[in-house]
Formats: structure tokens, C-alpha cells, sequence
């Protein structure tokens, strides 16, 4: 017969229903937060050929102003062309902030049904029934703290992230252009903190080995 995964692994007693969702939980966490990344990388290389298509496009129009020199009245200047490929990647980057708002929202989800779990033991507790702790040492509160600072973090990402979408193609401040660039990249929300509380809600429920 097959080995299942666990065959390898010392023998624990089989959890209850809510310390099993608590460990399905920590395993959403770590998967959404990966999508994440996949999407943010995405986003800012998407970003990126927008602002260097603005630049360029910027470049080009000074040229052609000089070379009209003062020919030209503000009633004969061109109207600003129609850029496809410009238009193609700023659909390809609203496409991308869709995919992150639903990855947001079912962190939401996920902080709602600790909270709810959290809210069961209390009322468990409060019959006179086990205080101990799902597994190792954290408090069953303590998992809910973890997961509403992770999902205020992206949270006010998704919202800076939206911002950007918004504005990155209709400015023309190239300075401005480079601040959504770098700040899309380096999301300054994120706190270098959520990876150390991912990984140790992860050890919490068994999912990484000490």
C-alpha cells in the first residue's frame, strides 16, 4: 500500500474540526501570499512597460514640438494619437489588480472564520471545558491577531496598488511615474514582519518542522 505523507511524521492524535481549520488556514495564508507575489512581480513588469512607453512617447512629442518650432498654433497641434499597445498593457494591469482584490478578499475571508473560531472557544472555555491550546503554546486569540495584521497589510496595499492603476497612465510627471514604480515593487504596506508571522503560524500548526 501507498505511504500517505504523514507516514514520515510522528503520530499526533487526530486534531478536532477547529484546530483542522486552523491548520487549513495557515496553508491559505501561505498559498494566497505566494499568488501574491506572482502577481505583484506581473504587475510591475506590465508597470514598468507602461511608464517606458509614456517616457518615450514623452520624448517624441518634444521632439516633434521642436522640430515645428513656432509654426504651429495650439489649435493646430495634433491630437494625441491612439497607442494600442499602451492600451493592451493597462488592461493587462487593471486584469492584474482584479486577480489581487479577489486574493485580498478571501484573506478577509479567511480573517472572518478565525475570528469565528476564536469566538467558539471562547464561549467553550466559558462552559468550564479545556483551555489548552489547539497545538503548541499559541493562544487561540493569537491566531486571529495574526491573520487581521496580515489582512490590514494588503489591505492598504490593494488600495495603494489601485491608486496606481488609476494614475500611471495619465501622468505625466516622470518622477511620479518612477515613485508608482518603485512603490508597486518594494509595497511598502507589507511589512517585512509578514513573512515571520506566516512562518510561524506555520510551525504553530505543524506544517514547518523546527
Amino acid at each position: 500500500a501507498a505511504k500517505s505523507p504523514a507516514d514520515g511524521t510522528p503520530r499526533r492524535p487526530v486534531l478536532s474540526v477547529s484546530a483542522r481549520k486552523l491548520r487549513d488556514n495557515a496553508a491559505d495564508w501561505h498559498n494566497l501570499m505566494m499568488k501574491w507575489e506572482r502577481l505583484n512581480d506581473n504587475g510591475f513588469t506590465t508597470a514598468n512597460k507602461i511608464v517606458n512607453m509614456k517616457i518615450s512617447e514623452h520624448f517624441q512629442d518634444n521632439q516633434l514640438e521642436i522640430a515645428c518650432g513656432n509654426s504651429a498654433t495650439g489649435s493646430e497641434k495634433p491630437a494625441p494619437k491612439y497607442n494600442e499597445e499602451l492600451d493592451n498593457h493597462c488592461a493587462e494591469l487593471l486584469e492584474t489588480l482584479k486577480h489581487m482584490t479577489k486574493i485580498q478578499l478571501k484573506m478577509e475571508k479567511l480573517t472572518s472564520t478565525t475570528k469565528a473560531i476564536c469566538d467558539l472557544k471562547t464561549f467553550h472555555d466559558g462552559a468550564g471545558n479545556c483551555t489548552a491550546p489547539f497545538f503548541h503554546t499559541w493562544p487561540t486569540l493569537y491566531f486571529y491577531e495574526v491573520s487581521l495584521k496580515l489582512s490590514e497589510m494588503y489591505k492598504k496595499e490593494l488600495q495603494l496598488k489601485q491608486t496606481i492603476v488609476q494614475d500611471i497612465a495619465h501622468s505625466a510627471d516622470q518622477d511620479l511615474m518612477m515613485v508608482y514604480l518603485s512603490s508597486w515593487l518594494y509595497q511598502p504596506y507589507i511589512e517585512n514582519s509578514s513573512k515571520l508571522l506566516l512562518e510561524a503560524m506555520l510551525l504553530e500548526t505543524g506544517h514547518r518542522q523546527c
